[in-house]
């Protein structure tokens, strides 16, 4: 799906996968769209329009969804945990080109 002019297809190569991303907009602000199950990141395209405007958008297939890599599952099912799935979006966010404030918590 080409979700205008602004939009730019990448592949970003994380520790444990490789990730599609379609990523643009006007805006200078990131805003990190992810879909859910069973979708890809052209669950957003009627969304796209009105937030363009106003943030770059990051919007990829999470691991073992849509065009990114779908590497064979552990038997735990650790390959595919929330947590190893958020890793891969700190990735790729820490691979486009934005200053992040980052925010600590006592774990």
């Amino acid at each position: 799906m080409h979700f205008g002019e602004n939009f730019t297809r990448i592949r970003i190569q994380t520790s444990g996968a490789a990730i599609n991303v379609v990523h643009g907009g006007q805006g200078s602000q990131p805003l990190l769209l992810l879909h859910g199950y069973p979708q890809t990141h052209v669950m957003w395209h009627r969304i796209i329009p009105s937030l363009a405007p106003h943030f770059h958008l990051i919007c990829p297939d999470l691991r073992g969804y849509g065009d990114s890599e779908k590497p064979p599952s552990a038997p735990d099912h650790s390959t595919y945990s929330k947590r190893t799935m958020a890793a891969d979006m700190a990735e790729v966010m820490t691979e486009l080109p934005f200053i992040w404030l980052v925010f600590r918590f006592p774990p």
